[in-house]
């Protein structure tokens, strides 16, 4: 199994569920300048173009952050990284993942265009403003998104939150104190080590 990445990026979410299930994998960096890797257009992998991308043992290929999440969640059933299907819970899982997609993730990108006008992103800014304040609430005295229990809604979560101090974006005390929980543990150490976000 391969993780196409970009250092980072949304697929980091990808390399700690990938780490926290267990799962032997290699990964190869896209070039962000070039849009190559692998001495290949990154296209001819995932025509989209971005990643995640995860090239699957048997050669297909998967995208898109939230089926790419629940596919290594249910790869390893016994790491908890997703309620079982069929309960309330995994529908749960599956409401958090589309918020954050939709209403996290999407809503920092404009922050990173060097084509998005100052309006853009003071709209941006705005918006994400609402959608943290919903989240503040919503974890509560939580440890994690849902409980106790890491799920693959946090490795995501973790992810887009850490955008905000290089963005220019406060995601408050509360919100830190979570990013600073999750960034504790070992298997997301190994990640952003592994991209070269932490030094060894």
């Amino acid at each position: 199994m391969k993780l196409y990445y970009t250092t980072g990026a949304c697929s980091m979410a990808s390399n700690i569920a990938l780490r926290e299930a267990g799962i032997p994998f290699e990964m190869s960096k896209v070039d962000k300048r070039t849009k190559r890797v692998d001495g290949v257009e990154f296209v001819t992998i995932n025509p989209k173009g971005y990643v995640p991308t995860l090239r699957l043992d048997d050669g297909q290929v998967l995208t898109e952050n939230v089926a790419v999440l629940q596919y290594i969640a249910d790869l390893n059933p016994a790491a908890k990284l997703a309620p079982p299907a069929g309960t309330m819970e995994r529908y749960r899982l599956l409401e958090w993942l589309s918020f954050i997609n939709s209403e996290v993730h999407k809503a920092f990108s404009p922050l990173f265009s060097s084509e998005a006008t100052e309006e853009t992103k003071t709209y941006a800014r705005n918006y994400l403003a609402k959608r943290l304040a919903y989240l503040e609430g919503a974890l509560g005295d939580n440890k994690y998104v849902m409980g106790d229990q890491f799920t693959v809604a946090d490795a995501y979560l973790f992810t887009v939150l850490g955008w905000g101090a290089h963005v220019g974006v406060d995601i408050g005390p509360k919100l830190k104190s979570y990013v600073d929980r999750v960034r504790a543990r070992p298997q997301v150490i190994e990640a952003m080590t592994a991209e070269g976000l932490i030094k060894k």
